[in-house]
């Protein structure tokens, strides 16, 4: 299942990875295992590096597999969510219709 994950890094533990050299290839071990569709990284609202991945999440049993590496390695907050493409909706758009003439009476 096409899955985002939204990685949120406090700025104590990615600085101490920064000035210890390691910030960068963590990360890029990370993503390795990962192999994402699509990567990019920004300072959230809260000021702490973030980054929203797009991988595909074959199993929820895998999620711990996923998460557990920036939880260890930055103390970092994950979240994820199932997205679609813009074919992916396209096929799903059957069923808005149906949707409304169930529910949207």
């Amino acid at each position: 299942m096409r899955t985002l994950l939204r990685v949120s890094i406090p700025v104590e533990a990615g600085n101490a990875a920064a000035k210890a050299g390691t910030l960068g290839s963590t990360v890029e071990k990370i993503l390795a295992e990962l192999n994402p569709e699509a990567a990019y990284f920004f300072a959230d609202d809260n000021g702490n590096r973030s980054g929203s991945i797009v991988f595909d999440l074959k199993d929820t049993s895998d999620i711990p597999a996923v998460a557990e590496p920036w939880f260890l390695a930055f103390n970092a907050k994950v979240s994820f969510r199932p997205v679609m493409s813009a074919q992916d909706l396209a096929k799903g758009a059957p069923s808005i219709g149906k949707a409304v003439e169930r529910y949207g009476k």
